[in-house]
């Protein structure tokens, strides 16, 4: 089989760079190990925060518009604490736009996309379909499937996740560094009214966000070292709800957990190249990053924004230029460095019991808040 371009990964990146080249001409194939995800009324507890950039993205892939909006949460504010007396508060109001983000859980979006794709006529899914062996030519990639089928393709895509085996292929000498904590993860009901705001504490034992979603809802992050996350774990959803409750200082009054609690480990991996001649990476399989921010699905589809504008402006090149694919990496090089700057400047600071910095972080948000332009500058990048 002979593609132009074939993704290795059908998640929320790969399925969106997958849909935006719709209309482009190419020869596509996906290529996805596992199953798509049933729909149901049940809550997913894996929720997203999407910037208005990437919505806008999303419309342009088709999948916006197949979503059922009473599933949608938009987030009007965002209330931002610390260990003492210091807060931030970031408003859309204040800025001039409608919202800062939009919460969704991952269900439902891949859920959209997939109905677009399996519709979308240049594109060739192989699922279920296990990678086996890649090897990198002077005019090709070839790929081979764990059931004999071999792919030849001018540009392989790895949208693949987090432990990319796309990426294990390349001998990137880059590993990620563990951030020795576990983020925790549940869906509640909640007994106040969340209003469309989102709250985050920062404390020297974790970092906790509620984000809101339809109805009197919420959804959990709670990064907290293993230990500790395997002690709430253990908890009954009664005992797991109270704990929630207190360490938000009730700001939402009494909780109810509505989904199992969930941990994976966090960490940060960095990569000094995001491709390879015939190669590109994106998403999770090309950067990872603490969720204190929620951004880290949101870099993922700006990649897929990045890599589908290279290759719809490649003019007489073909998928897999060099050239082309040195452009995407250094377009989005600064975006990633930036993000992963700052989650990681903002975990270590917090996460401390130093009280000098406990002073220094406490005094540094108080002073954020008071600087407007400073202020509404952070949250218009964080529209993008």
């Amino acid at each position: 089989m002979e593609f132009d371009v074939v993704i290795v990964g059908g998640g929320l990146v790969g399925a969106s760079l997958a849909a935006t080249l719709k209309n482009s001409g190419l020869k596509l194939g996906l290529v996805e190990s596992g199953a798509l995800p049933e729909t149901d009324s049940a809550w997913d507890s894996r929720i997203y925060a999407f910037t208005p950039g990437n919505v806008e993205f999303l419309k342009e892939c088709g999948a916006w518009q197949r979503l059922d909006m009473a599933r949608v949460q938009p987030v009007e504010e965002m209330r931002v604490f610390g260990d003492g007396d210091s807060k931030l508060n970031f408003s859309a109001y204040q800025v001039g736009a409608p919202e800062l983000a939009f919460i969704l859980e991952s269900r439902l979006l891949q859920h959209a996309l997939w109905q677009g794709l399996r519709e979308q006529a240049n594109l060739t899914i192989l699922q279920p379909a296990q990678c086996a062996q890649l090897t990198m030519q002077d005019d090709a990639a070839l790929l081979k499937l764990k059931d004999g089928r071999e792919i030849k393709a001018k540009l392989i895509v790895g949208a693949d996740g987090r432990d990319s085996w796309v990426r294990h292929q390349t001998n990137m000498p880059e590993v990620p560094t563990p951030y020795h904590q576990h983020g925790l993860v549940a869906n509640f009901n909640v007994s106040k009214a969340h209003r469309g705001i989102a709250y985050q504490w920062f404390t020297p034992e974790g970092i906790l966000a509620l984000l809101p979603l339809p109805g009197k809802r919420i959804s959990i992050v709670w990064s907290v070292s293993p230990e500790h996350s395997a002690e709430l774990l253990a908890l009954t959803h009664e005992e797991l709800a109270a704990r929630v409750a207190e360490a938000s200082n009730h700001t939402l009054g009494e909780l109810e957990v509505i989904t199992p609690p969930a941990a994976f480990a966090l960490r940060v991996l960095n990569l000094a190249h995001l491709t390879r001649p015939r190669l590109a990476l994106i998403g999770d399989a090309a950067h990872n990053i603490h969720p204190l921010s929620g951004h880290g699905v949101n870099l993922g589809l700006r990649d897929a924004r990045e890599l589908a504008n290279a290759i719809l402006q490649r003019g007489a090149l073909d998928c897999g230029d060099t050239g082309l694919l040195r452009r995407y990496e250094q377009a989005r090089q600064m975006d990633i460095m930036s993000m992963q700057l700052t989650t990681d400047t903002l975990k270590n600071l917090f996460v401390n019991n130093n009280p000098l910095l406990r002073f220094v972080r406490n005094l540094g948000l108080n002073a954020t808040n008071r600087l407007v332009p400073l202020k509404n500058m952070l949250v218009r990048h964080a529209l993008l």
